[in-house]
């Protein structure tokens, strides 16, 4: 088993290229600058392995530098304005693709265009392998089998502490900031809208006595469940606080002024809750909870297994959900020893 990662030299892709050597999978560095990449794969102590140079502008060069792997692994953001052309090349050379955007509507938008393309060729595309997606999709399937038809998921994000954001995290929300602001997509009645409002103004969150204000936030999932579960609504939250901190101005010059990422002891601090609510047309409701620490280290273990599984055991060719390429309880099973805790509890019919 060979896999490539593209945009190996950033914060995220290290991660990944620790996490592959951890597991002793064959490892393809790919990115745009022969010495960033050297210069990776120094620091996360794989100095002998290959490095391929493309950049996302040259069709070609990216063919050949996933020419011979199995899958690939793109860890370089912003997605919205690159990414399409590493999941084109990955289906080109026959390799299954995952990659660890947050990216909404680049999520959506790798659905509605490869789709023919990657079945064709028999290569299975899961975007937004991520530490919040991955789970969150897994875990609504299953409410969805207690459930079953679905009127209602919500889908709330919670991060506490960590550090901060690494820069390619940063230069995505600079991206992708008005769809931000805007609250991302809503899937209603079939198909998916924007600027729809929140229908929930606060959320009773684990651990805390009194509900937390909400507002809507793009999360991926609201692309992805929608692809395996008979549902009216979804939608996804995060914390109200978080609009001040949207309006904080962010030039590149800031940003390329601040360090790559968060310190391991950082990350170690940093606690993420995400609560997926769901309601039966019955009224019946059901909560899942997904909790852990270390969002980069988490999505760096949950990209790689996405990706083996891919090779390992084949799911059907296409661009899928997670739910549609992974067993849900055993991805979330998986993801245990690694400091993840997920439960699924019945509530108070409404």
């Amino acid at each position: 088993m060979k896999i490539a990662v593209y945009g190996a030299n950033g914060y995220q892709g290290k991660l990944v290229l620790t996490e592959l050597a951890r597991r002793g999978i064959e490892t393809v560095l790919a990115g745009r600058d022969i010495a960033r990449l050297e210069k990776a794969a120094s620091a996360v102590g794989l100095p002998g392995t290959e490095r391929r140079v493309a950049d996302t502008s040259d069709h070609e060069a990216l063919v050949n530098a996933f020419r011979g792997c199995d899958g690939v692994i793109n860890c370089a953001g912003p997605f919205t304005s690159s990414g399409e052309a590493v999941v084109r090349a990955a289906i080109a050379t026959g390799c299954h693709y995952v990659d660890t955007s947050g990216e909404q509507l680049y999520v959506k938008k790798v659905f509605d265009t490869f789709a023919s393309e990657a079945r064709n060729a028999g290569v299975t595309v899961v975007p937004a392998a991520n530490d919040g997606c991955v789970p969150v999709d897994l875990m609504a399937h299953l409410l969805a089998d207690r459930l079953e038809p679905v009127e209602e998921i919500i889908s709330t994000h919670v991060v506490v502490g960590g550090g901060g954001m690494s820069r390619g995290s940063l230069r995505s929300v600079v991206e992708t900031i008005d769809a931000i602001k805007a609250g991302g997509l809503t899937y209603d009645d079939g198909g998916w809208r924007s600027g729809t409002p929140a229908r929930h103004a606060a959320i009773t969150l684990p651990g805390r006595s009194e509900a937390t204000p909400v507002m809507a936030f793009p999360v991926s999932e609201v692309v992805t469940i929608p692809r395996h579960i008979r549902v009216r609504h979804v939608q996804g939250l995060t914390e109200a606080a978080l609009a001040d901190r949207l309006n904080t101005p962010l030039t590149p010059e800031i940003i390329e002024s601040l360090p790559e990422g968060p310190d391991e002891d950082s990350r170690r601090t940093q606690r993420f809750t995400y609560v997926l609510d769901a309601t039966g047309t019955d009224g019946r409701r059901a909560r899942g909870i997904v909790q852990g620490p270390d969002t980069y280290g988490t999505t760096a273990v949950i990209a790689v297994e996405s990706a083996r599984r891919l090779i390992a055991d084949p799911a059907d060719p296409g661009v899928l959900a997670p739910a549609q390429a992974y067993d849900p309880t055993a991805f979330l099973d998986f993801l245990i020893p690694h400091g993840i805790q997920w439960t699924i509890e019945d509530a108070p019919a409404t």
